[in-house]
């Protein structure tokens, strides 16, 4: 079934104060530790506001990291509805090659329910425990890793959890978790390629790893805000989206910020307003049922409740009855979301003498960032610089990218696999011996910030730092989407 957008609107049709959208985009733009990628508002089915910071654009895939569980969730709520599992069920059960291994009476005892609610009665992340347990089967790992408490009588934000739920879905299923929910819940919402990351044993995370654009994450908002309903058809069961969005046990002594301590559903958080799903660095899909209104974003940043703080703050009023509409405003919002864009190095586009810069050599290392090293060359595009990439004994990875010094840049140069890593790419010279490129890996929300300070005009060390570091030990041609 080929992809198809939601329907578009003007804010004002919809009962949409301009006023709060362009409060809210202005408020992200001014904090200095929150980067927008995107952002989309849905108001009773429509699109009413939508914007991408350049270079991110509308049909780019973006790593939603946790708000991957979410999609997992509605995986579940299927295969229940189809009768593959209950919550009912131990997860033991659906691992019965594993019942002579694991002896430990909590384990045996937790329940589908429990892992569905991070409730499997471990006090804190298991991941690394359970890979430890088991390198190469991570249900295993977990499941002989014991629960220091009785499951469901307490939270702790645990991949595990999810991991096996995807792949108790995917067992009963036969398929992989893409796979499953092509027909049953991709296709009918008209969403196109989503890719999903695989761990070693060849099984979609599930927890984490999931591309996807920031319309397909509206459209599982308003699947949900819709209690399960598209285009008239029931695709999910009302009773799985009332169970997903409720909270099922109590989590404010586990969690800092005042919109993580609202209450755990089925991969879903509870919020001072309606419920979500999001993944670090600020991937986000808000659901305002007493609104009638989903928020999809994707973002870089520490500080993802400052996001929730703003939206709160200007979108939530721009939403309620009695809001001021501005008829006339419709269309200097949407000039203002069409020109968005991410600031560019502040630099100069050439160096203060027209000469080639050789290859640096690299001294010494950052902690959260691979070693690398520079070259750049001058033709008549403009100049294009060479980053290597040295990781121990391993064939450095090589790739070739244009400057981006007056605007973003964006290529696909070829990994080492020969698949495009899609980039953007801005820089210059900061002062005359200090040269600076940023990376943005267009497909996540990583940036890599290299600079070469050339001590006698031609060769440098170069220093490298990730702005965010990504969650797991990646090497660079591989932040991106996992296609074929």
């Amino acid at each position: 079934m080929p992809k198809r957008s939601l329907p578009r609107s003007r804010p004002s049709v919809q009962g949409v104060a301009t006023s709060g959208v362009t409060a809210f985009v202005d408020a992200l733009e001014a904090a200095a530790d929150l980067e927008a990628h995107s952002l989309m508002l849905v108001r009773h089915g429509q699109v009413v506001a939508e914007g991408w910071w350049t270079p991110y654009a509308p049909d780019r895939l973006h790593l939603l990291y946790s708000l991957s569980k979410s999609f997992t969730s509605t995986a579940v709520g299927l295969a229940i509805e189809e009768g593959l599992l209950s919550l009912d069920d131990t997860v033991l059960s659906h691992f019965p090659e594993l019942d002579a291994d694991v002896t430990d009476a909590r384990s045996r005892r937790m329940l589908v329910r429990h892992v569905a609610a991070m409730a499997s009665g471990h006090r804190d992340e298991a991941l690394e425990r359970a890979r430890t347990a088991d390198p190469k089967n991570l249900v295993r790992g977990f499941l002989l890793t014991p629960p220091e408490e009785e499951p469901g009588t307490v939270f702790a934000y645990n991949q595990p959890c999810t991991y096996t739920l995807a792949a108790i879905v995917a067992r009963r299923s036969g398929s992989s978790l893409t796979e499953y929910l092509r027909p049953r819940l991709l296709d009918p919402l008209g969403i196109g390629t989503v890719c999903w990351q695989r761990d070693d044993s060849g099984r979609e995370l599930g927890y984490s790893g999931l591309h996807a654009t920031t319309e397909d994450v509206a459209k599982l908002g308003l699947l949900h805000l819709q209690d399960g309903r598209w285009e008239g058809r029931q695709l999910v069961p009302a009773s799985w989206v009332a169970q997903a969005t409720r909270a099922h046990i109590d989590n404010r002594d586990q969690m800092e910020n005042p919109d993580w301590q609202q209450g755990y559903g089925f991969q879903f958080w509870r919020s001072r307003h309606g419920y979500r799903g999001d993944g670090a660095f600020g991937q986000f899909c808000v659901v305002l049922p007493d609104h009638d209104a989903v928020l999809a974003m994707t973002a870089a940043t520490e500080n993802m409740q400052g996001i929730l703080d703003l939206a709160w703050e200007h979108l939530v009023p721009a939403l309620s009855p009695g809001a001021a509409l501005s008829p006339d405003d419709d269309a200097a919002l949407a000039a203002r979301l069409a020109a968005l864009e991410l600031p560019r190095v502040e630099a100069a586009p050439q160096p203060p003498e027209e000469t080639a810069v050789r290859w640096s050599q690299f001294e010494g290392r950052t902690t959260d960032a691979p070693r690398m090293a520079l070259g750049l060359t001058r033709d008549g595009s403009g100049w294009q610089v060479a980053v290597e990439v040295v990781d121990g004994d391993a064939t450095p990875l090589r790739l070739e990218v244009p400057l981006g010094s007056e605007a973003w840049a964006v290529a696909e140069p070829p990994g080492p696999d020969g698949l495009p890593l899609p980039v953007a790419t801005s820089g210059g010279w900061t002062d005359p011996q200090t040269f600076r490129i940023d990376l943005l890996m267009l497909e996540t929300p990583h940036r890599l910030q290299l600079s070469c300070h050339l001590a006698d005009g031609t060769d440098g060390a170069v220093t490298s730092t990730w702005r965010p570091a990504p969650l797991w030990d990646a090497e660079l041609h591989e932040l991106r989407a996992p296609r074929e």
